[in-house]
């Protein structure tokens, strides 16, 4: 298994529509190439002060192929500017 986590930190003089947006069309192309989210969530308790996301996102892939195929695909680069417009985002690979 490969798991895909991303922390997310909202800028309140952004605009979290396009985020909203991203959000909605993300999910179906994940779950396309076999992504399975184990938590989308913006419930979380810091244990420190200095890493205090706002979100936290971690998806299961079988193999890294899948992973890799999903965020390179045309369909996923078709809506990245989304996000990348309306939050910062940090992501990691964990295997």
């Amino acid at each position: 298994m490969v798991y895909f986590i991303a922390t997310i930190y909202f800028d309140d003089k952004k605009d979290k529509r396009n985020y909203l947006e991203y959000l909605n069309a993300v999910k179906p192309i994940v779950e396309k190439y076999h992504g399975k989210y184990i938590t989308r969530s913006e419930k979380i308790t810091a244990l420190s002060s200095v890493w205090r996301p706002d979100r936290v996102i971690v998806i299961e892939f079988e193999k890294r192929e899948q992973l890799e195929r999903c965020f390179g695909s045309e369909e996923y680069r078709q809506i990245a500017f989304l996000r990348e417009s309306s939050v910062d985002s940090r992501a990691i690979i964990v295997e």
